[in-house]
């Protein structure tokens, strides 16, 4: 019997990812399986994990992971999320050759387990009429120089750019050395 189940179950997976798109939903038992190019999530009675592409497990949506600057907020994939100290208003200052270097986290990226004392997730409107998310009114961004989950080569540039902790305040510290190199002078805004 069991070799049966397995037998199905390969069946039904095989069946599925043959279609040959970006991602692949599986429905067994109410447990579901979504695959695509950055890793794969599983849900279901009991279970919710996510991978990313390399096999490491993730949070669900925006979380806490460790850093060597200690526990920041990072996105689904683990890469690490900034405020930039320039926004006002909750509004997002950032456009043009600064949103090329530090591109806006999407209004729809979700936020799980976190507490709510520490962390008010929104969101605010951008020029361009897209949304943009926001922790405790501050908006998010990512960091091009940011190659990997965990990388947080955008800490500090400039004095205005800050992971977000753990207590939902901005991390103080000095900028990474390694990112000094890597950018204009202006650091892209």
């Amino acid at each position: 019997m069991r070799r049966l189940t397995t037998l199905v179950a390969v069946m039904v997976l095989v069946a599925a990812c043959g279609d040959g798109g970006g991602a692949t939903t599986t429905t067994a038992a109410a447990v579901t399986t979504t695959a695509g190019p950055a890793g794969t999530t599983t849900t279901g009675p009991g279970a919710t994990s996510s991978t990313g592409a390399g096999g490491e497990e993730m949070g669900e949506g925006v979380h806490l992971a460790d850093s060597s600057l200690g526990q920041i907020l990072v996105d689904a994939e683990g890469m690490t999320l900034y405020v930039f100290t320039v926004d006002n208003g909750g509004e997002s200052q950032c456009y043009d050759s600064c949103a090329q270097n530090w591109p806006a986290v999407p209004g729809d990226t979700t936020a799980a387990g976190l507490d709510a004392s520490a962390f008010e997730f929104g969101t605010t409107e951008r020029t361009d009429g897209t949304t943009q998310l926001t922790v405790n009114g501050q908006p998010l961004y990512y960091f091009a120089g940011d190659s990997a989950p965990g990388d947080v080569n955008g800490q500090g540039l400039n004095d205005v750019w800050y992971v977000v902790g753990a207590d939902g305040e901005m991390v103080a510290g000095e900028p990474q050395a390694e990112s000094q190199s890597t950018l204009p002078d202006d650091y892209g805004y």
